[in-house]
Order: structure tokens, then sequence, then C-alpha cells
């Protein structure tokens, strides 16, 4: 249903449905397993995880249920996890019981609880639509303080086609309440603190319904 504008992407390593922590009202976790609009979930956080370069630590923002954790762990030394609603002591559970430890917190974007300099990436998928203008602002300044010098940005933002607001309708979701900022807003307030490497868009298939997800790859000056 739909097909991605850049090098082929590693795909999402999932666990059976079960084996993550309980879901929170704002987890789209049952989505990753639908078999069309799954594909969509699944696509979206593969291109995240093709443009993540790797190194000692990571921090995921929005982290939910731990999907991305196995594909990271392929990457990194260390996973950080920082959300407002996912239980981090359950979550860390669920992957120790995989052979995979992890350091999550409860916490928020604007208010990052780690040190400057401290991280090689900091990933976040769909959040940051979600941040008014001025939010926007204070959680790009704190991403820019907890990366190393040289250090990446990855995010991912829904594109507001037609076609992408009627599919979440469908899902009971407006948007319109929900989302704040466009992917030109982010990439802007990126743009402000940290230096562009790409944008990376996924299309939709057939190509006339346009794009319908972007990521943005920045990195930190060194």
């Amino acid at each position: 249903m739909f097909a991605e504008t850049q090098r082929e992407s590693p795909k999402l390593r999932l666990l059976p449905r079960a084996a993550y922590a309980s879901e929170q009202s704002t987890d789209p976790l049952r989505l990753y397993y639908w078999p069309v609009l799954g594909r969509m979930y699944r696509g979206r956080v593969e291109l995240c995880l093709a443009e993540c370069s790797g190194g000692q630590r990571i921090l995921e923002v929005g982290y939910g249920s731990g999907v991305t954790f196995l594909n990271l762990a392929e990457k990194y030394d260390e996973i950080h996890g920082l959300d407002l609603d996912a239980n981090p002591e359950e979550v860390t559970e669920k992957f120790r019981l995989q052979g995979l430890e992890t350091h999550l917190c409860q916490g928020d974007v604007l208010r990052i609880p780690y040190e400057d300099s401290y991280f090689d990436t900091v990933l976040l998928t769909s959040i940051l639509e979600h941040l008014k203008p001025r939010q926007l602002e204070l959680a790009c300044r704190e991403i820019t303080r907890v990366l190393k010098p040289g250090g990446q940005v990855v995010y991912g933002v829904p594109v507001e086609r037609p076609l992408m607001v009627w599919m979440f309708r469908l899902l009971g979701y407006n948007i319109r309440e929900h989302h704040f900022s466009t992917e030109d807003d982010v990439a802007r307030s990126a743009a402000e603190q940290l230096e562009k490497v790409r944008i990376v868009k996924m299309r939709a298939t057939p190509s006339c319904f346009g794009d319908v997800y972007q990521v943005g790859h920045f990195r930190k000056a060194g």
C-alpha cells in the first residue's frame, strides 16, 4: 500500500504482541499487527531506524511499548527511553525477559532529565507534531543540549494529506485535535538548532495520494 522513497529500510523486529507491556491509551501497539494499516505503521518506524547511525547511547522519546528496541540493540550499546505515559518498570522487565537491558524513565521532551552532550542519537517517532510552536522550540533546544557534538536527531511526523486525515478518522481519531505542528513547522524548528542532513518521505501507493509521512535527520554541529 505504501512505498518508501529511500534505500531499503531494516525490517521492524516485533515480538509477539502478548510479550509487550500492557498498552497505554496513547500506544498504537495493536495497529502494528493489522494486515494493511500495520504495514504503514511499521514502515514509518523502519524509515526512522534506517537513519539511526549507531553509537554508544540512544534516547527514544515516546518509546511506548518499546517496539524499536530489538532493532536499536543492534546499533547501540545503551538504549534509554523517555515517555509521559508508559510504565518504565513494566517495559524494562518485559525486555529483560528477552535478554535486553534498557534504561527507561517517565518524563517529557521539554525537560529531558539527562546531562549535556550525553547521546549519540535522539529518536522521536510521531511525537513532535503534538507540540505547539513554543513547545516545539523548547523541545529542539533540549534535544540539542543532550546530543553529543556531531550527534544526530531522527524524527518522524505525519504529513496531513486528505488520505491520512481520513484514515485517522476511521480509527476514531481527529488529528486536528491532537496535531499542532506540521511537518514544515518541525523541520523549521530543528533547522534553527541543528544542521540538516536530509529529509526522507514516505509516499502512498498509488503515488497520486502524495506523501503520508516524513522523517527528518539533523545533526548537532561538531
